[in-house]
């Protein structure tokens, strides 16, 4: 297997993490989810999705490229990555959080703006560009060959978690606001369970840090 399975486990980890955490494809997804039905969820969701085929496709192109010609890179990356996933878990348990299930009302789009719209989100959304540029690298061992191969398989697996979870937070986005809505306790309880999780991985990479590129 090229792919060591603790980076499998790490990789999925991570995007589970960061797929829970609002950003700017939940905050989409969840709002169109809420104002005009699953179904304009699900469209959405299906742009989103091919922007993370746009994105794994580079990765796997361009960090071939970028541990063949520049190893040393690997250690400023990871610490670049850590650092993001601090700010990420700051911004779960800082005060004054709002909740994506109570969001600004949206006007009704056909499914082609609709995909469009879930596309472009995606491709502009900075969570999704520091996961494959600063994080991503983190679980590919060069000295395992194929980084190009376990680029793509680390890709899949993120792709796979953040797919069915986003789409599980389109189909219960309304069942999901009621309950915050009515136990607004339980929302402080996920902001706080993703921030010790993300701010856990970004302690895991500090400390791994000086493993060879």
């Amino acid at each position: 297997m090229v792919v060591d399975s603790s980076a499998v486990v790490g990789i999925a980890v991570v995007a589970l993490g960061l797929v829970l955490t609002p950003g700017p494809n939940m905050v989409y997804l969840v709002s169109r989810s809420l104002t005009q039905g699953r179904r304009a969820g699900l469209v959405s969701l299906l742009g989103v999705a091919v922007g993370f085929l746009v994105y794994a496709a580079a990765a796997t192109a361009g960090i071939t490229a970028v541990f063949a010609l520049v190893p040393a890179l690997y250690t400023a990356v990871q610490i670049a990555g850590a650092g993001y996933l601090l700010w990420l878990a700051w911004q779960a348990v800082r005060p004054g959080g709002v909740s994506v299930f109570a969001p600004v009302p949206t006007p009704a789009h056909g499914p082609g703006r609709l995909f469009t719209m879930g596309l472009v989100t995606n491709l502009l959304n900075p969570k999704i560009a520091i996961l494959y540029v600063s994080l991503l690298p983190q679980f590919i061992d060069p000295s395992r060959g194929g980084v190009a191969l376990q680029s793509l398989t680390l890709s899949v697996v993120q792709i796979v978690v953040a797919v069915s979870v986003n789409g599980m937070i389109v189909v219960t986005a309304g069942s999901v606001a009621g309950l915050l809505a009515r136990r607004p306790g339980w929302l402080r309880v996920q902001r706080y369970f993703m921030g010790t999780v993300l701010a856990g991985l970004a302690v895991h990479l500090l400390a791994e840090r000086s493993r060879p590129a």
